[in-house]
């Protein structure tokens, strides 16, 4: 069990690529459908991954950025 869990641990190391951003860049927002805050065009399946690119406006934490969001998303968290 273990053994297996090293190879998939090694596998998933290796394809990951680190992601750092610059204040200033723009970002594409991931959404998921099930929180069901706001609806991005279609329904279930159909529905975006990703929405129209966000600038970035200061870098928050390790991995968590503030992002500058239109006044429709003022419902989704800015980080």
């Amino acid at each position: 069990m273990q053994a297996a869990q090293d190879r998939q641990k090694n596998y998933a190391d290796r394809k990951r690529k680190p992601m750092e951003f610059k204040i200033g860049d723009r970002v594409m927002l991931k959404v998921s459908p099930w929180k069901g805050v706001v609806q991005f065009g279609k329904r279930g399946k159909l529905n975006p991954s990703y929405v129209r690119p966000f600038k970035v406006l200061a870098k928050v934490g390790k991995v968590a950025y503030k992002l500058e969001l239109p006044q429709e998303l003022s419902r989704v968290h800015h980080t």
